[in-house]
Protein backbone atom coordinates (compact mmCIF):
# COMPACT_ATOMS: atom_id res chain seq x y z
CA UNK A 1 0.00 0.00 0.00
CA UNK A 2 0.82 4.11 -0.14
CA UNK A 3 -0.39 6.82 0.39
CA UNK A 4 -0.97 10.07 -2.09
CA UNK A 5 -0.22 12.90 -0.42
CA UNK A 6 -2.95 15.60 -1.32
CA UNK A 7 -1.75 19.24 -1.66
CA UNK A 8 -4.11 20.27 0.81
CA UNK A 9 -3.56 17.70 3.04
CA UNK A 10 0.55 17.47 2.96
CA UNK A 11 1.64 18.00 6.66
CA UNK A 12 -1.39 15.58 7.23
CA UNK A 13 -0.27 12.80 4.57
CA UNK A 14 3.25 12.47 6.19
CA UNK A 15 2.18 12.17 9.79
CA UNK A 16 -0.27 9.47 8.80
CA UNK A 17 3.11 7.73 6.80
CA UNK A 18 5.23 8.18 9.79
CA UNK A 19 2.80 6.73 12.41
CA UNK A 20 1.73 3.79 10.00
CA UNK A 21 5.16 3.34 8.06
CA UNK A 22 3.27 3.10 5.12
CA UNK A 23 5.72 4.86 2.35
CA UNK A 24 4.10 8.37 0.83
CA UNK A 25 4.00 9.46 -2.92
CA UNK A 26 4.49 12.96 -3.06
CA UNK A 27 2.53 14.87 -5.67
CA UNK A 28 3.94 17.61 -7.75
CA UNK A 29 1.21 20.40 -7.86
CA UNK A 30 0.76 23.88 -9.32
CA UNK A 31 -1.98 26.40 -10.29
CA UNK A 32 -1.63 27.55 -14.18
CA UNK A 33 -2.08 31.58 -14.77
CA UNK A 34 -5.46 30.84 -15.98
CA UNK A 35 -6.45 29.22 -12.33
CA UNK A 36 -6.65 25.72 -13.78
CA UNK A 37 -5.32 22.79 -11.65
CA UNK A 38 -1.97 20.81 -12.37
CA UNK A 39 -0.87 17.88 -10.34
CA UNK A 40 1.49 14.56 -10.60
CA UNK A 41 2.23 11.79 -8.80
CA UNK A 42 6.15 11.59 -8.05
CA UNK A 43 5.92 7.94 -7.26
CA UNK A 44 5.05 4.38 -8.65
CA UNK A 45 1.91 3.00 -7.82
CA UNK A 46 1.57 0.24 -10.15
CA UNK A 47 -0.09 -2.73 -8.44
CA UNK A 48 -0.66 -0.86 -5.22
CA UNK A 49 -4.15 -0.24 -3.26
CA UNK A 50 -3.54 3.52 -2.68
CA UNK A 51 -4.87 5.80 0.08
CA UNK A 52 -5.22 9.53 -1.22
CA UNK A 53 -5.60 11.93 1.47
CA UNK A 54 -7.01 15.24 0.86
CA UNK A 55 -9.01 18.16 2.42
CA UNK A 56 -11.58 19.80 0.29
CA UNK A 57 -12.18 22.69 2.74
CA UNK A 58 -12.45 26.29 2.18
CA UNK A 59 -10.65 28.23 0.43
CA UNK A 60 -11.11 27.22 -3.15
CA UNK A 61 -12.52 23.82 -2.00
CA UNK A 62 -13.89 23.20 -6.06
CA UNK A 63 -10.05 23.18 -6.77
CA UNK A 64 -9.38 20.51 -3.99
CA UNK A 65 -12.34 18.81 -5.30
CA UNK A 66 -10.74 18.79 -9.17
CA UNK A 67 -7.24 17.96 -7.43
CA UNK A 68 -8.75 14.95 -5.34
CA UNK A 69 -10.36 13.85 -8.92
CA UNK A 70 -7.48 13.72 -10.96
CA UNK A 71 -5.46 12.22 -8.44
CA UNK A 72 -7.94 9.51 -8.25
CA UNK A 73 -7.67 9.03 -11.98
CA UNK A 74 -3.84 9.65 -12.05
CA UNK A 75 -3.25 6.16 -9.55
CA UNK A 76 -6.04 4.34 -11.87
CA UNK A 77 -3.69 5.34 -14.63
CA UNK A 78 -0.41 4.20 -13.10
CA UNK A 79 -2.20 0.82 -12.53
CA UNK A 80 -3.31 1.29 -8.45
CA UNK A 81 -5.36 -1.97 -8.10
CA UNK A 82 -7.78 -0.02 -5.58
CA UNK A 83 -7.65 3.63 -4.25
CA UNK A 84 -9.29 4.98 -1.16
CA UNK A 85 -9.76 8.38 -0.66
CA UNK A 86 -9.78 9.95 2.85
CA UNK A 87 -11.08 13.21 2.61
CA UNK A 88 -10.97 15.08 5.89
CA UNK A 89 -13.06 17.83 5.05
CA UNK A 90 -15.84 17.13 2.30
CA UNK A 91 -17.32 19.72 0.56
CA UNK A 92 -21.02 20.15 -0.56
CA UNK A 93 -21.88 17.97 2.08
CA UNK A 94 -23.84 19.84 3.73
CA UNK A 95 -26.36 19.87 0.81
CA UNK A 96 -27.71 16.46 1.17
CA UNK A 97 -31.13 17.07 0.80
CA UNK A 98 -33.37 19.46 -1.29
CA UNK A 99 -35.69 22.11 0.28
CA UNK A 100 -36.72 23.82 -3.35
CA UNK A 101 -38.02 22.45 -6.42
CA UNK A 102 -34.92 22.37 -8.95
CA UNK A 103 -32.57 21.91 -6.35
CA UNK A 104 -30.19 19.28 -6.40
CA UNK A 105 -28.05 17.05 -3.82
CA UNK A 106 -24.98 18.21 -4.31
CA UNK A 107 -23.23 15.56 -1.83
CA UNK A 108 -24.13 12.65 -4.06
CA UNK A 109 -23.16 14.36 -7.56
CA UNK A 110 -20.06 15.01 -5.78
CA UNK A 111 -19.53 11.21 -5.07
CA UNK A 112 -20.35 10.40 -8.40
CA UNK A 113 -17.86 12.42 -10.20
CA UNK A 114 -15.32 10.72 -7.47
CA UNK A 115 -16.91 7.52 -8.72
CA UNK A 116 -16.44 8.07 -12.55
CA UNK A 117 -12.50 9.23 -11.51
CA UNK A 118 -11.71 6.00 -10.57
CA UNK A 119 -12.20 5.85 -6.51
CA UNK A 120 -13.27 2.73 -4.62
CA UNK A 121 -13.73 3.35 -1.42
CA UNK A 122 -14.19 6.53 0.70
CA UNK A 123 -13.87 7.95 4.18
CA UNK A 124 -14.13 11.36 6.10
CA UNK A 125 -14.57 12.56 9.46
CA UNK A 126 -17.79 13.90 11.01
CA UNK A 127 -19.66 14.27 7.96
CA UNK A 128 -23.11 16.33 8.36
CA UNK A 129 -25.46 13.91 7.54
CA UNK A 130 -24.21 10.31 8.12
CA UNK A 131 -27.28 9.12 5.89
CA UNK A 132 -25.92 10.84 2.92
CA UNK A 133 -23.29 8.54 2.53
CA UNK A 134 -25.73 5.28 2.31
CA UNK A 135 -26.37 6.92 -1.35
CA UNK A 136 -22.64 6.87 -2.92
CA UNK A 137 -21.79 4.71 -5.09
CA UNK A 138 -19.29 3.10 -3.43
CA UNK A 139 -18.32 1.95 0.13
CA UNK A 140 -18.53 5.23 2.30
CA UNK A 141 -17.58 5.64 6.08
CA UNK A 142 -17.23 8.33 8.37
CA UNK A 143 -15.16 8.52 11.99
CA UNK A 144 -15.32 11.02 14.82
CA UNK A 145 -12.67 12.94 15.95
CA UNK A 146 -14.45 14.61 19.16
CA UNK A 147 -12.36 11.74 21.43
CA UNK A 148 -9.21 13.21 20.20
CA UNK A 149 -10.61 16.83 20.90
CA UNK A 150 -11.84 16.12 24.07
CA UNK A 151 -8.38 14.06 25.00
CA UNK A 152 -6.46 17.51 23.89
CA UNK A 153 -8.28 19.13 26.68
CA UNK A 154 -7.32 16.55 29.12
CA UNK A 155 -4.09 16.98 28.54
CA UNK A 156 -4.17 20.58 29.60
CA UNK A 157 -5.57 19.74 32.44
CA UNK A 158 -9.21 19.98 32.21
CA UNK A 159 -10.19 16.26 32.63
CA UNK A 160 -14.22 16.65 34.78
CA UNK A 161 -14.89 19.49 32.26
CA UNK A 162 -18.52 19.72 31.47
CA UNK A 163 -19.49 18.58 27.70
CA UNK A 164 -22.56 20.73 26.43
CA UNK A 165 -23.94 20.27 22.90
CA UNK A 166 -25.28 23.78 21.32
CA UNK A 167 -28.51 21.94 20.89
CA UNK A 168 -30.37 18.44 21.76
CA UNK A 169 -29.61 17.23 18.24
CA UNK A 170 -25.99 16.98 18.78
CA UNK A 171 -26.05 15.52 22.17
CA UNK A 172 -24.13 12.74 21.21
CA UNK A 173 -21.06 14.43 20.21
CA UNK A 174 -21.00 15.72 23.95
CA UNK A 175 -21.30 12.26 24.91
CA UNK A 176 -18.49 11.08 22.33
CA UNK A 177 -16.06 13.95 24.52
CA UNK A 178 -18.05 12.81 27.94
CA UNK A 179 -16.04 9.22 27.87
CA UNK A 180 -13.02 10.56 27.75
CA UNK A 181 -13.60 14.07 29.84
CA UNK A 182 -15.31 11.82 32.38
CA UNK A 183 -17.25 15.08 33.54
CA UNK A 184 -21.10 15.51 32.75
CA UNK A 185 -22.88 16.46 29.70
CA UNK A 186 -26.08 18.04 28.20
CA UNK A 187 -27.28 20.48 25.21
CA UNK A 188 -28.73 23.63 25.32
CA UNK A 189 -32.41 23.84 24.27
CA UNK A 190 -33.79 26.14 21.11
CA UNK A 191 -36.69 28.00 21.72
CA UNK A 192 -38.80 28.99 18.66
CA UNK A 193 -41.01 31.50 18.44
CA UNK A 194 -43.84 30.44 16.25
CA UNK A 195 -44.98 33.97 15.40
CA UNK A 196 -41.60 35.34 14.36
CA UNK A 197 -39.86 31.92 13.55
CA UNK A 198 -36.59 32.95 15.51
CA UNK A 199 -34.60 30.74 17.72
CA UNK A 200 -33.43 31.56 21.31
CA UNK A 201 -31.11 29.50 22.92
CA UNK A 202 -31.85 28.41 27.06
CA UNK A 203 -29.75 26.89 29.92
CA UNK A 204 -32.68 25.12 31.39
CA UNK A 205 -31.95 22.28 33.29
CA UNK A 206 -28.26 22.60 32.84
CA UNK A 207 -25.96 23.20 36.30
CA UNK A 208 -22.77 24.95 35.12
CA UNK A 209 -21.87 27.25 37.21
CA UNK A 210 -18.70 27.25 38.75
CA UNK A 211 -17.25 24.78 36.03
CA UNK A 212 -15.30 24.30 33.37
CA UNK A 213 -17.56 24.01 30.21
CA UNK A 214 -16.43 23.22 26.71
CA UNK A 215 -18.85 23.72 23.73
CA UNK A 216 -18.28 21.07 21.29
CA UNK A 217 -19.98 20.52 17.66
CA UNK A 218 -18.69 18.88 14.38
CA UNK A 219 -18.40 22.50 12.76
CA UNK A 220 -18.07 25.94 12.73
CA UNK A 221 -18.65 28.31 10.14
CA UNK A 222 -19.80 31.85 11.06
CA UNK A 223 -19.81 31.80 14.88
CA UNK A 224 -23.30 32.23 15.79
CA UNK A 225 -24.48 29.68 17.75
CA UNK A 226 -21.08 29.59 19.78
CA UNK A 227 -20.96 33.04 20.69
CA UNK A 228 -24.99 32.39 21.74
CA UNK A 229 -24.09 29.54 23.76
CA UNK A 230 -20.88 31.79 25.44
CA UNK A 231 -22.21 34.25 26.45
CA UNK A 232 -25.79 32.19 27.90
CA UNK A 233 -22.97 29.90 29.98
CA UNK A 234 -21.42 32.86 31.36
CA UNK A 235 -25.12 34.38 32.42
CA UNK A 236 -25.54 30.82 34.39
CA UNK A 237 -21.86 31.39 36.33
CA UNK A 238 -19.46 28.71 34.11
CA UNK A 239 -16.03 29.40 35.49
CA UNK A 240 -14.35 28.96 32.29
CA UNK A 241 -15.55 27.87 28.76
CA UNK A 242 -13.38 26.68 25.67
CA UNK A 243 -14.86 25.50 22.31
CA UNK A 244 -14.02 22.33 20.10
CA UNK A 245 -14.83 21.42 17.08
CA UNK A 246 -13.58 18.76 14.54
CA UNK A 247 -14.02 21.62 11.19
CA UNK A 248 -13.22 24.91 12.14
CA UNK A 249 -13.82 27.11 8.78
CA UNK A 250 -14.40 30.32 10.89
CA UNK A 251 -15.91 32.73 8.08
CA UNK A 252 -14.81 36.12 8.07
CA UNK A 253 -14.56 37.33 11.33
CA UNK A 254 -16.06 34.65 13.43
CA UNK A 255 -12.99 34.12 15.63
CA UNK A 256 -12.71 37.47 16.88
CA UNK A 257 -16.85 36.99 17.95
CA UNK A 258 -16.01 33.92 19.92
CA UNK A 259 -13.46 35.07 21.41
CA UNK A 260 -15.12 38.40 22.14
CA UNK A 261 -18.03 36.55 23.79
CA UNK A 262 -15.67 35.17 26.11
CA UNK A 263 -14.59 31.69 24.61
CA UNK A 264 -10.88 31.10 25.76
CA UNK A 265 -9.81 28.57 22.96
CA UNK A 266 -11.04 27.55 19.93
CA UNK A 267 -9.59 24.06 19.08
CA UNK A 268 -9.92 22.51 15.62
CA UNK A 269 -8.21 19.83 13.31
CA UNK A 270 -6.24 20.10 10.67
CA UNK A 271 -9.13 18.76 8.19
CA UNK A 272 -9.41 22.92 7.66
CA UNK A 273 -5.69 23.42 8.33
CA UNK A 274 -5.68 26.94 10.14
CA UNK A 275 -4.95 28.96 13.52
CA UNK A 276 -7.06 26.59 15.93
CA UNK A 277 -5.95 23.39 14.49
CA UNK A 278 -4.60 21.92 17.65
CA UNK A 279 -5.69 18.62 17.15
CA UNK A 280 -4.00 16.40 14.09
CA UNK A 281 -6.38 13.52 12.28
CA UNK A 282 -3.07 11.46 11.73
CA UNK A 283 -4.00 9.24 14.40
CA UNK A 284 -7.88 8.77 13.46
CA UNK A 285 -6.69 8.20 9.40
CA UNK A 286 -4.00 5.82 10.45
CA UNK A 287 -6.22 3.49 12.32
CA UNK A 288 -8.42 3.21 9.67
CA UNK A 289 -5.87 2.87 6.92
CA UNK A 290 -4.03 0.09 8.82
CA UNK A 291 -7.75 -1.40 8.89
CA UNK A 292 -8.37 -1.70 5.45
CA UNK A 293 -4.91 -2.30 4.20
Amino acid sequence: MKIISGPASKSLAEAVSTQTGIPHVPVIAKVFPDGESYVRLDGDVAGEKVAIIQTTCPPAQDGRLLQLAFLADLAKRGGASKVSAFVPYLAYARQDKTFLPGEGISVETVSRMLKGAGVDEFFTVNIHSEHSLTQFPFPAKTVSAIPLIAEYFVKKGYKGAYALAPDKGAMYIAQQAQVVLGGEAGHLNKIRDRYTGQTVQTADGLNVKGQIVIILDDIISTGGTIVGAAKILHENGAAHVFCGCVHGLLIGDAEKRIRAAGVEEIVGTDSVPGVVSQVSLAPLISRELVGTN
